[in-house]
């Protein structure tokens, strides 16, 4: 009899109701979980869980029940709000579960096209499933908010303003943030207007600025659910215009010596009006990013984050021409931005180095055992790199670090005595086979750096100093050994020892491409690719960490989702065919230029995050051998930095290495993410090794995901000899100048 009920219950369980697929997700993004996270309880791929929350599949037993229990406890949690549209299950769905045939025409739950494209992961022919890119979200309507004004309670409703276009998140659906993560406040016709996402348009009875941060706590509900379990929602943001500064008394540009300072005065008006309303300001003061608050008593925190683009908030080498939209259109920009990476907590750089942090927070909560209440624990959490500053190994230290202080003034370090892991920037003379092709074609790495970060094993604490260790590619750490043995003509690939020309090969080993002469401190990931490429290794010291952890696993994951979800809604999805990749690519920038600076700023985000890990000095008096400000913080950690450009650097060679073993090919000129080659046709489909639509396994493959390649820039063989004519310089790297052909040194943010 008890097989009978044994039968029965998982007969019931198979028919385990669920909600529709956009519930599942609002249910667990209410409760701060990650996909990850969920498919780690039910012990499934991170897909899975990413199809069905976006409709793609639904779940089988036995994880359908396990997942209904969990979906029923959060509902209880989080009940969905009153006025709130429950949409209509996928009709397949309900043919599924009921047996009844698809009706014709039934309206549907629509996220876009579920891609089934690989994520190409940094290790050799390892690929994981990337996740259903999201599609365009429709303006929401305005809705009802209210105000400090005794005469509306509700917020204007701009029948002939714009409406926001496709792109623009929708509103939260925790109710403390029903207005979205932010405001652009602006001043039209002498009202005060806060310009939120989704096209709601909100008074503003704030008369000055102190009011204006008390508004946007107690009335605006503005701010973003927090991104994991133990972390905190995200500060609400209010973005003033130039018109909004001049009404709250704050300079519309600084000057001269504000510009140096990167601030205004202390002694500013604006200034003592917030002191004497008891808010304060964080160390780097009144600037263009400034977090106004008050200390939090208990879980009750209080704190704004404002934003100022005519204080060049908004960098344009990142945030592109950002500053100058209308409030509505910035609004949207930031909103989707904040929806899909995070609330911008400063530049793109600082907010990459958060995004790290609130996903993995160094403290969380505990409930004491005598009173209940709960507390911040002291120990850090689990996977984290804690809320303590670890310092560095003397190797790993930039010039000028305490750690280096005993050494004699103006020493230049060499690679026995300086960690040197950078990214690529080699060239060489073109062949005169090469010289006879007409054209040279750049290919660009997505999403290069994000892609050396996933799945890569970093520290999270102190090293430790070990003599003539055996080296294990699996403990992260800087390595002295000497790699100079390394003959690229001979080198295996795969379980194949191949001859190539290594004369026409950049070393994998050093920026520059240069061969070792001797020892040199390499991180973890280049001296596990020496002993790929078949050869043996025999460290002479090591600073190790015993303590690692896939500390960067979730920052790739959320970048990687934000960057192909706006590329999807550029029309750009992560499973075309190479033909078809290339079409959509080719002026997609001009399909939504606000979209288009979204994606500029996420992949400044990637790029900005990694440089803070090794921050220098910035002013403050700083001299060599005194500590700074960054070295304060426990994200201030090189060796990080070190280990995801290793591991980007050493990914692009083993493509270059697989390309060149099957083709004949070698790049002359190679830039941080992007190689050029020589070829007889200007697309990258006239020399890439596609056969019936596949590419090379490990090679080089056109597409939109983070390790895959797209088409940067073709010029001809000639233009390029002329450059190197013109500069007298044979080498010149003409990866810098693929793109347009205009040679130049301007900073590009790169």
């Amino acid at each position: 009899m008890s097989e009978l009920f044994d039968a029965v219950d998982a007969l019931l369980a198979s028919r385990a109701t669920l909600p529709p697929p956009a519930e599942r997700k609002r249910l667990r993004a209410a409760h701060g979980l990650t996909i990850d996270e969920v498919a780690t309880a039910l012990k499934v791929r991170r897909a899975t869980v990413s199809g069905w929350e976006s409709g793609k599949t639904e779940p089988r037993p036995p994880e359908r029940d396990a997942y209904a229990r969990l979906l029923d406890k959060l509902a209880e949690l989080y009940p969905a709000p009153a006025d709130a549209a429950v949409p209509a299950p996928d009709a397949a769905v309900l043919a599924t579960f009921t047996g009844a045939p698809a009706p014709a025409e039934v309206p549907t739950l629509s996220t876009g096209p579920a891609s089934e494209a690989a994520v190409m992961t940094a290790t050799e022919n390892t690929q994981t499933p990337a996740p259903a890119p999201v599609a365009p979200v429709p303006a929401a309507a305005p809705r009802p908010a209210s105000t400090t004004r005794p005469t509306s309670s509700t917020s204007r409703r701009p029948g002939a303003k714009k409406a926001a276009p496709a792109g623009t998140p929708a509103g939260e659906s925790d109710p403390r943030f029903e207005n979205g993560p932010l405001a652009v406040v602006d001043v039209e016709d002498g009202k005060v207007l806060a310009y939120c996402t989704g096209g709601l348009v909100l008074d503003v009875p704030a008369k000055s600025l102190p009011s204006l941060v008390d508004w946007t706590l107690k009335e605006a509900k503005l701010g973003q659910p927090k991104l994991s379990g133990p972390g905190r929602p995200a500060d609400p943001l209010i973005v003033l215009t130039e018109a909004a500064c001049e009404r709250y008394g704050l300079p519309v540009a600084f000057t001269a010596e504000e510009k140096d300072a990167g601030r205004i005065p202390e002694g500013h008006k604006v200034v003592k009006q917030l002191v004497r309303a008891d808010w304060k300001l964080t160390k780097r003061g009144f600037g263009p990013w400034a977090r106004i608050y008050r200390p939090a008593k208990g879980s009750d925190r209080q704190c704004v984050q404002l934003c100022i683009p005519s204080w060049n908030a908004l960098d344009a080498r990142f945030w592109g021409d950002a500053a100058q939209l209308p409030p509505a259109e910035l609004a949207r920009v930031l909103g989707v931005y904040a929806s899909r990476v995070m609330t911008p907590r400063g530049s793109t750089a600082v907010t990459g180095l958060e995004l790290m942090t609130a996903l993995h927070p160094p403290t969380h909560a505990v409930r004491d055992e005598e009173t209940g209440a709960l507390r911040q624990a002291e120990t850090k959490t689990p996977g984290s790199l804690g809320k303590d500053p670890v310092d560095c190994a003397p190797c790993e230290a930039p010039d000028g670090h305490p750690l280096l202080a005993d050494l004699p003034r103006f020493t230049v370090r060499g690679p026995d005595q300086k960690l040197f892991e950078e990214a690529y920037d080699w060239a060489r003379p073109m062949t005169d086979d090469e010289c006879t092709l007409r054209y040279l074609v750049g290919l660009d790495v997505n999403m290069a750096f994000a892609a050396g970060a996933n799945g890569l094993n970093v520290g999270l604490g102190e090293p430790t100093h070990v003599k003539a260790p055996a080296f294990d590619p699996k403990l992260p750490g800087s390595w002295l050994v000497d790699l100079s043995h390394v003959d690229l003509s001979k080198v295996k690939v795969g379980k194949e020892w191949v001859e190539l020309d290594g004369s026409l090969l950049p070393s994998p080993f050093t920026p520059k491409g240069d061969r070792p002469t001797g020892p040199a401190w390499y991180a973890t990931p280049t001296v596990a690719y020496a002993q790929e490429l078949g050869y043996d290794v025999a460290p002479i010291e090591a600073w190790v960490r015993y303590e690692s952890g896939r500390y960067l696993d979730g920052w790739y994951g959320r970048l990687r989702d934000a960057y192909l979800a706006t590329m999807a809604d550029l029309g750009v999805d992560a499973d075309l065919a190479p033909a078809d990749f290339l079409a959509a690519m080719d002026g997609y920038k001009e399909r939504d230029p606000e979209l288009t600076i979204v994606v500029s700023a996420i992949k400044a985000t990637v790029k900005g995050g990694l440089g803070k890990l090794r921050e220098r000095p910035r002013g403050e008096g700083w001299r060599p051998g005194e500590r700074w400000r960054a070295l304060e913080r426990p994200t201030w950690r090189p060796d990080i930095r070190a280990a995801v450009i290793s591991r980007t650097r050493i990914n692009l060679h083993r493509k270059i290495v697989k390309h060149a073993a099957f083709t004949g090919q070698y790049p002359i000129a190679i830039l941080s993410d992007c190689v050029v080659y020589a070829a007889s046709g200007p697309s990258p489909l006239d020399f890439l090794p596609y056969r019936e639509g596949k590419p090379l396994p490990g090679g080089f493959k056109l597409g939109i995901n983070p390790g895959l390649v797209k088409h940067e820039g073709t010029q001809t063989v000639l233009w390029g000899e002329e450059v190197r004519e013109q500069f007298n310089a044979p080498e010149l790297n003409l990866a810098r100048s693929i793109k347009d052909g205009t040679v130049t040194d301007a900073d590009n943010g790169e």
